[in-house]
């Protein structure tokens, strides 16, 4: 076996690569931008080499200077990752020139299958369906025009080289084709350094699902079940699960076996995932195919027990498959959630800095066991696992040179129903402060009928949240239930500050018993009865409602039960109460005396300032272009021009009609979220 293996890669893959070879027995080597000095992936490698300035242009997708961090090193083998140089050919050439072991597949597979228009001519000679399209090159914006109105709108602009939601765009409309071809021209020149572009039929209604394939270099291949990743934004996957709730055996049997095929004429060695689009009615279309590791692979592995790294590193060390096809079962199921560092009251945008607090949920091994490729047997009833893989930690920095992915949190249980309720759980126990991110979005979508059923496409999000994520409104029972319990909590905070401040004995007979909640913007009347063990909480209706737990102040985290039932709050301080964080709702909760309410609600309320006639500036990032000249009249939906973050290029437009009286940016400044763009009259 290798002695010692190059990760050419950063954040939570590199880390994520680093756990399997240590549990082999195999040496690591980091390699580290300026920007990931202090990264986890670093500190975690048995030794790291400096690769370059922050853009990935300038060191990661660098291959002179990954190979100079081998020959520095010794290392006898690479894992690429995803994403950088993971699919890239020439990277897979000069390692092979150099006597280095690619762990990942052969240079010719990546060639025909790394490349979507490639992949796309060779799976419709094998006569796979496939969705209609323009496999040629598109010279120019009008090209693209012309060829969309040939498919018929609306159409996907895809880079041939991409990857990640990086360089696509959907057109409507011929303005859209001209804007979506070059935005994802740029894209792809800057996250691949490949600006080629193919149109494809957009199909409506789709559910995306795809196949996990492990082949090796004698022949043997397998496919270890589907993956369902149809919670999608902007072409970027959010949440995962295997299996599909969709698929039945007989589709997954054929969507496998023609994977296995399509893997096998192009001698593919490695693990790999070749994506479909599904419909309504079970039939399956191929997309492409990765040449790599998968950001959703821990769900295969959850749900197998077979872990794929280390299967990739066997097979690039030559050694045969020991799992047949008979031997994959899938047991259970499990669900991945994509923990981003953006802000969804935001519109999603990307948010940079420091993680102040960084605390995920404790994580517990269970599930499927598979020990040197031979099947160990299923875990015991009613387990359950949660596993985070993150390439962050707590006082680390979130940088606005890479993919804003902060973990990828995962849960594993017998049934769906109680992965999905791990993931609730995890999810509310899981602290990230300093940075926006979309936990509670993430949440809110787990209690989502339309998700909870199975019952969704590609479109969920842009069709259940049309306007963009606004928060959550709890219904009426979960509202009492953390009314009942902030009451309960005040009145332990209220016993703690009374004694310090040296006010009463350990007696607890001078707190008021008597408290007004107000939460989402309704008041509740509550009276508490409380004994050593809880509170019993009365509501004005003559509800009743037990509150027991073991929180005191200053803890983030309440671990509550009510009427038996759990109950966990993120908990943080504000003025007469709290602010509470559950189920992707952020509450302030007020507590108080019928006195202090009733005050309260004279109070005349702050509003915020008018910025009607600025651009903002809605994330931290780089100016690409201005569109507009000051004098220049606008009108509603006119570009004015581009902001790239994290890899992404963001297009701002103007909300009404107006006049450009001022600008203040320039293509090629670095911008803060909230400073002045442009300011009209």
């Amino acid at each position: 076996m290798f002695k010692k293996i190059l990760i050419a890669n950063r954040g939570e893959i590199a880390c994520r690569v680093i756990k399997t070879a240590r549990k082999m027995g195999i040496k690591t080597v980091a390699v580290y931008s300026d920007a990931d000095r202090n990264a986890l992936h670093v500190k975690m490698a048995d030794e790291a080499v400096h690769i370059g300035p922050p853009p990935a242009n300038q060191s990661y997708i660098v291959i002179d200077k990954i190979m100079d961090a081998i020959k520095q090193t010794g290392a006898e083998a690479v894992h690429p990752g995803y994403g950088f140089l993971s699919e890239n050919s020439k990277f897979a050439e000069a390692l092979e020139a150099a006597g280095v072991a690619f762990i990942g597949p052969p240079k010719g597979a990546i060639e025909k299958m790394g490349d979507k228009i490639t992949s796309k001519k060779i799976a419709q000679d094998a006569e796979v369906s496939t969705v209609p399209g323009h496999m040629g090159l598109i010279e120019d914006a009008e090209e693209a025009v012309k060829i969309s109105q040939e498919i018929g709108y609306p159409v996907m602009i895809k880079a041939s080289a991409g990857g990640g939601g990086k360089g696509m765009r959907i057109a409507w409309d011929d303005d859209g084709a001209r804007e979506g071809f070059q935005s994802s021209k740029n894209e792809a020149a800057n996250s691949f350094g490949d600006d080629r572009i193919f149109i494809e039929k957009f199909v409506t209604q789709p559910r995306h699902i795809e196949i996990q394939v492990l082949c090796d270099s004698h022949g043997n291949g397998i496919y270890l079940g589907e993956r369902e990743c149809s919670i999608q934004r902007r072409q970027q996957k959010v949440i995962e699960e295997a299996p599909s709730p969709f698929l039945d055996e007989a589709t997954r049997k054929a969507m496998g076996e023609q994977s296995v095929a399509l893997a096998k004429a192009v001698d593919y060695a490695s693990a790999g995932t070749v994506e479909f689009i599904v419909d309504g009615d079970r039939n399956f279309y191929f997309l492409e195919m990765n040449t790599r590791l998968q950001v959703e692979h821990p769900v295969t592995e959850l749900i197998t027990g077979v872990d794929l790294v280390e299967q990739m590193i066997r097979v690039a060390y030559g050694e045969k498959l020991e799992i047949a096809q008979k031997d994959v079962t899938l047991t259970g199921w499990a669900m991945e959630s994509r923990l981003y560092a953006e802000d969804p009251y935001r519109g999603f945008l990307p948010s940079i800095g420091r993680l102040t607090t960084y605390r995920p949920p404790a994580e517990v091994a269970a599930g499927p066991l598979v020990a040197n490729g031979k099947w160990q047997g299923d875990a015991p009833e009613g387990k359950h696992a949660v596993r985070n893989d993150t390439g962050v930690y707590d006082g680390g920095e979130i940088s606005m040179y890479y993919d804003p992915m902060i973990a990828k949190l995962c849960t594993w249980a017998p049934t769906r129903a109680e992965a999905i309720e791990e993931m609730r759980v995890a999810l509310d126990t899981f602290e990230v402060e300093g940075i926006g991110h979309n936990i509670p979005f993430l949440s809110a979508v787990y209690d989502h009928e339309k998700f909870t059923s199975g019952n969704m496409t590609t479109a969920f999000i842009e069709e259940e949240y049309p306007e963009g994520f606004e928060g959550v409104t709890l219904p009426d029972g979960e509202i009492k239930r953390i009314a009942a319990t902030c009451a309960a909590m005040h009145r332990v905070a209220e016993i703690r500050r009374t004694r310090v401040t040296g006010r009463m004995d350990n007696h607890t007979r001078h707190v008021d018993n008597k408290a007004v909640v107000t939460l989402q913007g309704v008041e509740h009347e509550v009276v508490l009865d409380a004994d050593q063990n809880g509170s019993d909480v009365t509501f004005n209706d003559g509800t009743t409602l037990r509150v027991e737990g073991t929180w005191t102040p200053g803890m983030s985290i309440a671990s509550m039960t009510v009427d038996g039932e759990p109950l966990v709050l993120k908990v943080g301080k504000a003025t007469h109460g709290f602010r509470i964080r559950n189920r992707g709702a952020d509450l302030k909760v007020f507590v108080r005396s019928r006195l202090q309410a009733d005050m309260a609600a004279l109070m005349p309320e702050k509003l915020p300032p008018d910025t009607s006639k600025m651009l903002l500036c809605p994330m931290p990032g780089l100016i690409v272009k201005v569109d507009v000249e000051v004098g220049d009249e606008v009108e509603d939906g006119q570009v004015l021009c581009t902001v790239e973050a994290m890899k992404m290029e963001n297009i701002l437009r103007a909300e009404k009609k107006a006049t450009v009286t001022k600008i203040n940016a320039a293509a090629g400044d670095s911008l803060s979220v909230d400073d002045v763009i442009m300011e009209f009259e």
